[in-house]
């Protein structure tokens, strides 16, 4: 088993991550892809995440892929949280995790007070409800409450989002444009103008998942694989359909998986030279084990938060060197960075430069804080 470095990872990671240089301008939706999605609990952070990774991004970008051009899908995905897919990724993320939802089981059911019928009846319903032209989720829920039932409109409306999860996971939903503060839901198929979603053969999505996963993650345990996921079981045998495609190799004393075709990538890599603000939930952060290798145990808590927060970051060289925070003060952001450690005169020039591009991105001149 070859032994890898903390460097090497860290300088694979980051590359794959475009954290070591910028795409070119234009790659949005490649650098999606490469990423398995970007998290999208806080839009704010999932444009933040893209800006730290493509040249010359504006930021009217990613709202022109999701309204207009229709390229970037946001739904509910991996861990049931709401990420930026591409449009073309969509299939193949239903593929992988909407079969699960067939049946979420009792615990769930009672989690959420409905019963089996109810379950049934929002998922038929669903797709019978929604079209291309965007509803909020007061007049889904009435739509539903015609298709299935009153009692099921109390549901939808009691809890946010729960009921609606499974659905967009078996590709039926997914969000359409913000009305005022309201969010809007779409049909998917339609609302991309396709003669209904494509389906994947569930295995071969299983395996494009993992080498997409090991890509940018790798290298990474089943454990790893689970937790990014948000699944819990099966995980040995997916990464056993690809045993002929993986390697394994040795990292902060413990066995991980890699794409073999990743393998001479993982050993040429150096130890990476660049500084980012990243954003809260940011997939680099969201996505790596072990941690010890991001962060000094001291300072962990600082970035993984209590209710699976996960704070704004200061990447230096691949490792957390700080959080951060931005705030508009009339005309003007505030950058106010917390360093873990002392900071160079380097590292403060370089955090000067990325705080600038954040204010040219958000059309604020930036001023730039850094705590004693």
């Amino acid at each position: 088993m070859t032994r890898v470095a903390a460097a090497k990872v860290l300088g694979f990671r980051v590359r794959r991550h475009r954290l070591a240089r910028r795409a070119p301008a234009g790659s949005l939706l490649e650098v999606t892809r490469e990423l398995c999605g970007v998290h999208a609990q806080i839009a704010a952070s999932a444009e933040l995440a893209l800006w730290a990774r493509v040249e010359g991004l504006r930021r009217d970008e990613v709202r022109e892929a999701l309204e207009q051009e229709r390229s970037l899908v946001k739904t509910w995905a991996m861990r049931g949280t709401l990420h930026l897919l591409t449009a073309e990724d969509l299939p193949l993320y239903v593929a992988v995790l909407g079969p699960r939802w067939d049946d979420p089981g009792g615990a769930w059911l009672r989690g959420f007070g409905v019963t089996k019928e109810q379950y049934d009846a929002i998922l038929e319903n669903v797709p019978r409800a929604l079209g291309a032209r965007p509803q909020t989720r007061e007049q889904l829920a009435d739509k539903l409450a015609e298709l299935a039932g009153p009692a099921i409109r109390e549901r939808m409306l009691g809890g946010w989002g729960s009921l609606l999860k499974p659905s967009a996971r078996r590709g039926d939903l997914c969000f359409g444009p913000n009305r005022g503060r309201n969010v809007t839901f779409v049909r998917p198929d339609r609302w991309l103008r396709l003669r209904g979603l494509p389906r994947m053969d569930q295995e071969e999505a299983r395996r494009e998942v993992v080498r997409r996963f090991l890509a940018a993650y790798g290298p990474a345990t089943a454990d790893d694989l689970g937790r990014w996921l948000g699944i819990r079981v099966g995980l040995k045998r997916m990464l056993q359909a690809l045993e002929d495609e993986l390697v394994e190799v040795e990292i902060a004393g413990g066995p991980a998986w890699l794409l073999a075709a990743d393998l001479g990538a993982l050993k040429a890599a150096s130890t990476p030279k660049s500084v980012r603000l990243l954003p809260a939930f940011d997939p680099y952060v969201v996505g790596f084990r072990p941690r010890q290798l991001l962060v000094d145990a001291a300072h962990e808590a600082r970035i993984f938060r209590p209710q699976a927060w996960f704070s704004p970051v200061l990447l230096v060289d691949g490792r957390a060197a700080g959080t951060w925070e931005r705030e508009r003060r009339g005309s003007r952001l505030e950058v106010r960075i917390e360093p873990f450690g002392r900071l160079s005169a380097a590292m403060r020039r370089a955090i000067a430069q990325e705080a600038d591009r954040l204010g040219a991105f958000l059309d604020a001149p930036a001023e730039l804080q850094v705590a004693a």
